[in-house]
């Protein structure tokens, strides 16, 4: 048995080793056709490293001649396996161009399209890929509408779609995680205008109802009484049935909107009233001040008065000496 074993072992080793030196062999070899029957079993294998390192070498050697097309096609498809979907896509796309002749053109177009598909990021991440990608499916649709792979991809674009309104909704609700309520109402709502049917509208709607609610109450006085109105008038077109799966959370939020405003009545006259405390206060500072002014102006003009007429006392002459004739 432990020889049996052993044998299998040295077969497996001898094949291997074989399989390697081929390679190396190919990899040296200047022969365009063994190259490429290295490359091609290498590929049917599913050894799609290795033979890409090959078919890169047979680039230039096949340029121009029978076998460029199938070079260029399986490269191509080979690194799609090995999840180099950029640089897939482009070489699906550069068979189109270079061999618009070929009967497999759609199926390279389609192949293009969906590596821009497979690149597109996480929803977390940056969404330049995922924009890329619904252009790319967009254009085969428009190349080949009656293309019986057009009707995946319509399914792709629409989940694509869903990923930019993910995208769009968890950066607008950011705003309302970290209290910067205002921001969020805004970014809540170019959201909903900009998928106006997206999937995540009840979310949506929750948030906003909560950052509408959130800012009328921490408002600052001056703004808070016009909040308070946006929010109940909001709350209210949510809790007739506008949008049913948010009508129980407006009810739950109606009865705090009209306890806010009641607090807010109470605060406006306490605040009217020291006001007009404030300004009593003031005028009659104001009067105090003004007759102080006007008193010590009177003296002012009082000891000018006397100066005048010191000085008028002081120039005037002795009564004339009166001569007898």
């Amino acid at each position: 048995m432990k020889k049996k074993i052993a044998s299998v072992g040295i077969a497996i080793l001898f094949v291997l080793q074989a399989c390697n030196s081929q390679q190396d062999a190919a990899l040296k070899s200047a022969d365009k056709d063994f190259i490429l029957k290295v490359a091609n079993d290498n590929f049917e294998k599913k050894k799609y490293a290795e033979a890409i390192e090959l078919y890169d070498r047979l680039a230039s050697l096949v340029a121009f001649t029978d076998d460029a097309a199938n070079v260029v096609f399986r490269t191509a498809y080979a690194n799609y396996y090995e999840k180099n979907y950029r640089l897939a896509g482009h070489q699906f796309k550069k068979f189109t161009v270079s061999f618009p002749l070929d009967p497999r053109v759609e199926e390279a177009a389609y192949m293009s399209a969906l590596c821009y598909y497979e690149g597109s990021m996480d929803y977390k991440l940056d969404q330049v890929n995922t924009l890329s990608a619904i252009e790319e499916l967009q254009s085969f649709i428009d190349a080949y509408p009656n293309s019986e792979r057009s009707k995946n991809i319509n399914s792709l674009i629409t989940e694509l779609y869903d990923k930019l309104e993910l995208k769009a909704y968890s950066n607008a609700k950011q705003y309302y995680d970290i209290a910067q309520y205002k921001a969020a109402t805004v970014a809540l709502q170019g959201v909903l205008d900009e998928y106006p049917s997206t999937k995540l509208r009840p979310k949506i709607i929750e948030y906003l109802l909560r950052s509408k609610y959130e800012l009328a109450v921490n408002s600052r006085y001056d703004l808070k009484e016009e909040r308070l109105k946006l929010a109940e008038s909001y709350a209210q077109e949510v809790a007739r049935g506008k949008y049913p799966e948010n009508v129980v959370l407006a009810q739950k939020l109606l009865p705090k909107i009209e306890t806010e405003k009641e607090k807010f009545k109470i605060d406006k006259a306490l605040y009217e009233e020291e006001v007009k405390k404030l300004e009593a206060k003031n005028e009659k500072n104001l009067k105090l001040k003004d007759q102080k002014v006007l008193s010590k102006f009177s003296k002012e003009i009082q000891g000018a008065q006397q100066n005048l007429r010191d000085s008028a006392s002081a120039v005037q002459p002795e009564d004339a000496i009166k001569i007898k004739l």
